[in-house]
């Protein structure tokens, strides 16, 4: 099954390998037929803390990294960013 990829802006990159990304959606009312934003925000890993504030990123979801973070960076500005080994490793059944 493919993994779902997301993109947004990074609202904050305070903490050590982890970002915040604000990702915006459009969605019709049901009744009014009038487009809506709706957004979220993800924790991503960000292994080489490379994401700065306002950056344009690319997250694809992964297995649990920590208690909120389950999405990890793989590409800033447009650029393919390095995905961390052992996060590779585990996707493709590999014990690592």
């Amino acid at each position: 099954m493919p993994k779902r990829v997301l993109t947004g802006r990074v609202t904050s990159d305070k903490q050590d390998k982890t970002v915040t990304v604000l990702v915006e959606r459009r969605v019709m009312h049901p009744l009014y037929k009038k487009f809506i934003r709706r957004s979220k925000k993800y924790a991503a890993h960000d292994e080489e803390n490379m994401a700065k504030e306002g950056d344009l990123v690319s997250i694809e979801e992964c297995r649990p990294i920590s208690k909120r973070k389950t999405w990890v960076l793989i590409a800033r500005n447009g650029e393919p960013v390095a995905k961390p080994e052992g996060l590779v490793a585990a996707a493709e059944g590999v014990p690592a």
